[in-house]
């Protein structure tokens, strides 16, 4: 997302313990000199992320969720805090925050006027540290301090009922080990990968299979509308669920047959939709920020591509991103995940061998997820897009599958 002329953002997903999403955390630089959050950058940087904020509306950008947001001192005494509702914002104080009796004091007043305050990064000793009094939240980053060694501090924070967030997770081992020393908040990219037992993977299989076979029609040089129809009318939740995305494209015209409302869509816009809707019912018993994530990729790709040489491959560059996190959603490797997929060379390579184009077009979406903007600036050059572009397709591809979610799942 851009905000004003320097503003970038990214949003990292918090759950909780049932894989609920509670907030997302707001990545931000201020301009593109800026990589950290240090002095001036860091105060102009989320003061402009707080008046985005107002300006986007938060729905759009934290999904009515909590959105964390990094505070300094100096934002922290000054009132630019005060202008998002208390039941939005947490506000994270940076460990770099000098320890005084003014910060104490403004602490204080936040807590009592109903703010949530996380402490980020904690690497303190916790029973003596002056400022958890005023914290809900305990940040542990589960690189800089490993479980091992801050079960004391652990032990210690859940005495006193706060609520402890695990950072940097990236492996189900680590989510389940920190679940079970109580933490009850988990950031990081552990839930877009695979694990390593799928309970469901016949299950599963046998839903991928379904739509194999509406792909294998679709991909011929004439596909039939009566066979795709036949297809899909064996399947009632398909059916129903096509109908809903068929309503907004039907202008209002009853629809008596699958059939009917086939035509209405297109065989491009048909195996789109198809392809969403295999993701969804894949995703079902995976958390639906996986679902959200692969949405937003498989816009924000074919955006990317379109604004570059790849614009004729927006199709497969939408179909890469889609299916990025298909391993994740199976629970098996990609290439087993991929079997029985006709894919075209430049999805495979990009899926399979992280080779081509395509790979470069999904590095540019990761480094966005991470907010790893060095990265993404060297990337975005490499395919000729500019980098205030790239933020931009993001905010586009962010409210494309917030409307698609509502569709799926409302």
């Amino acid at each position: 997302m851009v905000l004003g002329d320097t503003m970038y953002i990214a949003r990292q997903p918090i759950f909780k313990v049932n894989m609920d999403v509670y907030g997302y955390e707001l990545l931000f630089r201020a301009k593109k000199e800026s990589v950290a959050y240090d002095g001036l950058s860091a105060t102009s940087a989320t003061a402009s992320v707080i008046s985005g904020l107002m300006e986007e509306g938060f729905s759009t950008i934290v999904d009515n969720k909590r959105a964390f947001i990094n505070f300094n001192e100096e934002l922290l005494t000054s009132d630019v805090l005060e202008l998002i509702n208390k039941d939005t914002l947490v506000i994270e104080l940076l460990e770099t925050v000098e320890v005084n009796d003014s910060i104490k004091n403004r602490m204080k007043e936040l807590k009592s006027a109903g703010y949530e305050i996380a402490l980020d990064d904690f690497q303190e000793d916790y029973k003596g540290y002056p400022l958890k009094e005023y914290a809900k939240i305990i940040k542990f980053d589960l690189i800089r301090t490993p479980l091992e060694s801050i079960r004391e501090s652990v032990r210690d924070a859940l005495s006193e009922g706060k609520i402890l967030l695990a950072e940097k997770v990236e492996t189900e081992s680590e989510f389940l080990l920190a679940k079970s020393m109580g933490f009850k908040l988990f950031q990081g990219f552990f839930f877009s990968r695979p694990t390593i037992v799928g309970k469901n993977k016949a299950v599963r299989a046998s839903t991928q299979n379904q739509y194999l076979r509406i792909f294998k029609e679709l991909q011929k040089e004439e596909p039939s509308f009566q066979v795709l129809a036949e297809i899909i009318e064996k399947d009632v939740a398909l059916s129903y669920k096509l109908l809903r995305v068929i309503k907004e494209k039907s202008q209002g015209d009853l629809v008596y047959s699958i059939k009917k409302a086939l035509s209405y869509m297109g065989l491009k816009e048909l195996d789109r939709w198809i392809r969403i809707l295999m993701i969804q019912d894949l995703g079902s018993e995976k958390p639906k920020e996986l679902v959200y994530v692969s949405l937003i990729r498989s816009k924000l790709a074919e955006e990317i591509a379109v604004s570059t040489h790849l614009k004729n491959a927006r199709y497969e560059a939408s179909m890469m991103g889609l299916f990025s996190t298909l391993d994740a959603l199976l629970d098996m490797d990609m290439e087993e995940a991929l079997k029985g997929v006709n894919l075209s060379p430049r999805v495979s390579s990009a899926l399979l061998h992280s080779q081509g184009e395509l790979s470069l077009i999904r590095q540019i979406i990761e480094s966005q997820e991470r907010g790893e903007w060095q990265k993404l600036d060297l990337l975005a050059s490499v395919m000729n897009v500019k980098e205030e572009e790239v933020y931009g397709y993001y905010m586009k591809a962010v409210r494309w599958a917030k409307e698609v979610m509502e569709l799926l799942y409302d």
